[in-house]
């Protein structure tokens, strides 16, 4: 029995594409909340945050709202932009990057307060610059913070669903992710093609933990 590939390949192109945008805007926004005075920081904070605890299809619903031609937003980056976002891979990626922000702005930030003060003193006190400091003082040391952000962030994108639902829905080739092509196939009662895209995404997934689990009890005893 032959198997239709394209939602897991979909998948992890999604998930792929997500990590890397997130990794550009998760260490700058960490840095920012893990050394900033400011008063805004609890709200900044409480927003990265919301994906945590608001339900998906909240969010998705909301996504799909902005992301309408209808909608003034989403007819300023059609006009302007000739950009469609909902039910397009693109709209996936961009409620994908918001779902999983804080999977990969929180281990980063509790990285950066977990170093000692000392390191940014030191940098600071020799004339470094905030970006040298940055990218050759901190985040060389924190490796494992770096390295479980870009893991979970991937992970979490893999498992979504109800956001891509409500974005992309169900088009194959197209926003037609592994998660999505599970919940058909139990729907249409197919059990052995949903357990052929269950199965793949258990067993790639637990690869990709495992490892990075012992990858990161090797930097930690290495540091």
């Amino acid at each position: 029995m032959s198997h239709d590939w394209g939602p897991l390949l979909l998948t992890f192109r999604l998930a792929a594409i997500t990590t890397l945008i997130l990794f550009v805007i998760g260490i700058p926004l960490a840095y920012w909340i893990a050394f900033t005075r400011t008063r805004v920081k609890p709200v900044i904070e409480t927003l990265v945050s919301m994906p945590l605890v608001l339900p998906p299809s909240v969010l998705g619903f909301y996504l799909l709202l902005a992301f309408s031609p209808q909608n003034a937003f989403g007819q300023w980056l059609e006009q302007w932009f000739n950009v469609r976002l909902v039910f397009s891979f693109a709209g996936l990626v961009v409620g994908s990057v918001i779902f999983s922000l804080p999977f990969m702005v929180h281990p980063i930030q509790s990285g950066f307060q977990n170093l000692p003060g000392s390191l940014v003193e030191a940098s600071r006190t020799l004339g470094k610059s905030d970006t040298y400091t940055l990218f050759r003082v901190l985040l060389p040391n924190i490796k494992p913070a770096l390295l479980s952000g870009a893991v979970l962030s991937f992970a979490h994108t893999v498992g979504e669903f109800g956001v891509i639902l409500m974005i992309g829905g169900n088009i194959p080739g197209v926003t037609r992710v592994a998660s999505i092509a599970i919940y058909d196939e139990v729907e249409s009662l197919n059990y052995a093609a949903a357990n052929f895209y269950a199965l793949v995404l258990f067993a790639i997934t637990f690869a990709i933990l495992l490892a990075v689990y012992v990858l990161n009890k090797k930097l930690v005893k290495a540091g």
